[in-house]
């Protein structure tokens, strides 16, 4: 079973890491300041494609965003894509810019 852990440094950047088997099979990149979570990258394991880990990194980020009232924004084109395929889902936590919309 997959596990998602936020790991962080100490300036707050770091990752949604996701563990399978207890070795990292996935990323979701992220750093949050100002009480903004911005997400640059998500990527999967090749091996691990079409088990919906992006999917399951993407709901445990906007989780976590809405229980620490973060807003994201979203650079990483795959979190981009679903924000702007599911507005009515995202639109609370969803930091629309001019780069972003």
């Amino acid at each position: 079973m997959a596990e998602i852990k936020l790991e962080l440094d100490d300036r707050l950047h770091g990752a949604f890491n996701l563990y399978e088997d207890e070795s990292k099979t996935g990323e979701m990149v992220v750093s949050v300041k100002n009480n903004i979570l911005t997400v640059y990258h998500t990527e999967v394991a090749e091996a691990a494609a079409g088990k919906g880990y992006a999917k399951e990194l993407l709901n445990e980020m906007t989780t976590y965003a809405r229980v620490n009232g973060f807003k994201v924004r979203p650079l990483c084109p795959y979190v981009h894509a679903q924000f702007k395929r599911h507005p009515e889902e995202y639109n609370d936590i969803w930091l629309k810019t001019e780069d972003n919309e």
